[in-house]
C-alpha cells in the first residue's frame, strides 16, 4: 500500500510532467497549425502530406484539453493512447529517414514525458476495474 508521502511525491511527479507535456503538445501543435516554415519542411521531408499537420495539431489541443480536466478517465486513457502513437510514429520515423538525433530528440522526449505522466497520474484519473 502506497503511504501518503509517496502518494504526494508521485502526484508532484504526475503533475510536473503533464504540464511539461501539455507545452509541448501545445507548442508544436501552434506552429503545426500555423504551418512554420520548418515544420512544413519537417513533414514533407518525412513524406507526409501537409493537410497532417491540421489534423495533428486539432488533436494535440484536445488531447491537452482531456488529461488536464477532471474525471474523465477514459477520455484520458485515449488521449495518452494518441499522445503515444503520434509521438513514437514520429521517432520512427525520423529514424527511417536517417535524421540526426538533435532532429529526432523533441519526438523523443516527449514520447517520455507522456509515459511518465501516465505512469504517475493519480487514482482519480485512472479506469478502475
Amino acid at each position: 500500500m502506497e503511504t501518503q508521502k509517496s502518494q504526494k511525491r508521485n502526484k508532484i511527479i504526475y503533475w510536473i510532467f503533464t504540464l511539461w507535456v501539455s507545452l509541448g503538445m501545445v507548442s508544436t501543435a501552434i506552429v503545426q497549425l500555423m504551418k512554420h516554415q520548418d515544420e512544413v519542411q519537417n513533414f514533407t521531408k518525412l513524406g507526409y502530406p501537409l493537410y497532417l499537420m491540421t489534423i495533428i495539431g486539432i488533436w494535440k489541443i484536445l488531447g491537452v484539453i482531456a488529461i488536464l480536466i477532471p474525471k474523465t478517465p477514459l477520455l484520458k486513457e485515449w488521449a495518452y493512447a494518441g499522445f503515444t502513437f503520434v509521438m513514437s510514429g514520429a521517432v520512427i520515423s525520423h529514424l527511417i529517414v536517417g535524421d540526426p538525433f538533435g532532429t529526432t530528440f523533441p519526438a523523443l522526449l516527449l514520447l517520455i514525458l507522456v509515459l511518465i505522466s501516465w505512469y504517475f497520474r493519480p487514482a482519480d484519473r485512472k479506469i478502475i476495474s
